[in-house]
């Protein structure tokens, strides 16, 4: 099984660019919600997250997402996602979440989604 890896840095304009690399599932879904919630806590809600390595969604780490953008909306921010590979693009096809989050091809465009 693929080690789970997540860098985080922060952007301008109070974005967070996320990347994440390998499963994201009941055993590593607390290591994506500590990042989240850690922005959360000083107060910054813009996330760009970069699925392309991500190799496994299960719920339990599609279930992080729903939570974070809810309290990301409220806030008047929002979470863009990049590339999903097709086996995540499914789950979230799947879970209705494709019509819930903006998912884009590149970093330009994540950001460009931002300042409409």
């Amino acid at each position: 099984m693929a080690e789970f890896q997540i860098t985080s840095q922060k952007l301008p304009n109070n974005i967070v660019a996320v990347s994440m690399k390998g499963f994201l599932d009941a055993y590593t879904y607390n290591e994506l919600e500590q990042t989240i919630n850690s922005y959360f806590n000083q107060s910054i809600y813009r996330f760009v997250v970069d699925l392309s390595q991500v190799e496994y969604i299960s719920s339990a780490g599609a279930g992080v997402f729903i939570g974070a953008i809810g309290v990301a909306q409220e806030n008047q921010g929002n979470i863009v996602l990049i590339r999903p590979q097709p086996n995540v693009q499914e789950v979230f096809d799947l879970l209705g979440l494709s019509q819930i989050f903006k998912i884009v091809d590149n970093m330009d465009t994540a950001l460009k989604a931002f300042k409409e």
